[in-house]
């Protein structure tokens, strides 16, 4: 199981999706998570790897601003979509 979770910049989603496809080819479950400002690179780059519409787990952005504990509670919000994209 892979979670890439890269947040920074447009070159990072496009290793993340990248990352994603190598390990999913290899039969190993995996899932991306992008903030909502990334998540037109990210479907692009599936459908650019001929896997469009492939999901992916969307954060509101910006989470860099967020202390820990606001982090922690809004990664819990989104624990059952990775679970459901890395068990589907």
């Amino acid at each position: 199981m892979w979670l890439s979770s890269r947040w920074a910049v447009e070159g990072r989603v496009r290793c993340a999706v990248h990352d994603t496809i190598e390990f999913e080819k290899r039969g190993i479950p995996a899932a991306v998570i992008v903030t909502a400002v990334f998540s037109r690179v990210a479907s692009f780059q599936f459908s650019a790897k001929g896997m469009k519409d492939h999901p992916y787990v969307e954060f509101p952005h910006p989470v860099s601003n967020l202390n820990p504990d606001q982090m922690q509670e809004l990664t819990i919000r989104y624990v059952g979509e990775v679970v459901r994209q890395l068990t589907t």
